[in-house]
């Protein structure tokens, strides 16, 4: 079965696949970015080689999302996934249901902070940031690979509105439901409260380490992932377009990121306006 990562894309998902991949899959709480392949991402083109989908068709493989977890799901043990696709149907096709996936945990954060992410990673203006995040039928897919795997790595991610949502009004399977702000500022609560709901879905009784947990927000803080970048490089930055041999930076500005120093008014005010009702529901000021 299926335990899925979801959130809008720049809300702290691969944040929260380092604490849980060095966690679950490291010997000691010493995270490396290799890591991360034990999270995989769906949906991706790999997944759908063996099925008579159209490249050059954004959203074709939707078809085939059940089928191919089903096939992931043929090996019975359970899998992390990775995913910013929302959950629901897309052209009559259901993203995922309760035989395939056996909860969730979902990341939000505050869209005045997501947008100035979105800014830096997809270099963007205010205005296109802006129209992408409230873009009702918004996707994305890997442009980087689209000569070999075209739209295979679709995923259809909506609004930040929708796709908050659909996460977390659906009954189909249960949602842990985690605040970016709330793991940067908590993190060793908010982290042992998405393991107690891992253990609880899964019935796992195993006993919780401590001190490995303690060693993993230590390797997988802001400034030990940045350094490591700065280091090392990291697989998930994606090339700058004004340069050929250079990578966004992917750790870019962590805790300093906050909309009320770095984001233009006029743009902080209309995020404000557009999602007063999700703002208000999540405590955001």
């Amino acid at each position: 079965m299926i335990i899925w990562i979801a959130s809008y894309p720049k809300s702290g998902n691969t944040w929260l696949r380092a604490l849980l991949s060095t966690y679950f899959f490291s010997k000691d709480g010493t995270f490396h970015d290799s890591l991360l392949k034990n999270i995989d991402q769906f949906p991706t083109f790999k997944y759908f080689k063996n099925f008579n989908h159209n490249k050059k068709i954004p959203g074709d493989t939707c078809k085939y999302w059940i089928k191919a977890q089903e096939i992931i799901n043929a090996q019975q043990n359970l899998k992390f996934f990775k995913t910013h696709n929302v959950f629901g149907k897309l052209n009559n096709f259901d993203f995922t249901n309760n035989q395939n996936s056996i909860g969730c945990i979902y990341v939000v954060r505050d869209p005045r902070n997501v947008i100035t992410s979105l800014k830096n990673h997809y270099q963007l203006n205010d205005d296109q940031a802006f129209n992408w995040i409230t873009n009702e039928k918004n996707y994305i897919y890997n442009i980087n690979d689209f000569e070999n795997s075209g739209y295979g790595d679709f995923q259809f991610i909506s609004s930040w509105n929708t796709n908050y949502k659909s996460w977390t009004i659906q009954k189909k399977i249960p949602v842990k439901l985690i605040k970016y702000e709330e793991l940067l500022n908590s993190t060793y609560a908010v982290f042992l409260e998405v393991i107690n709901f891992i253990n609880v879905i899964t019935k796992n009784n195993q006993k919780l380490d401590k001190n490995k947990i303690k060693k993993t927000l230590k390797s997988t803080s802001f400034d030990a992932l940045k350094k490591s970048e700065k280091k090392y490089g990291f697989t998930e930055a994606v090339p700058d377009k004004t340069s050929k041999n250079k990578k966004i930076t992917f750790f870019n500005l962590g805790p300093k990121n906050d909309w009320k120093k770095i984001l233009d008014t006029s743009i902080a005010n209309k995020i404000s306006n557009t999602f007063a009702k999700n703002l208000k529901e999540l405590n955001y000021k």
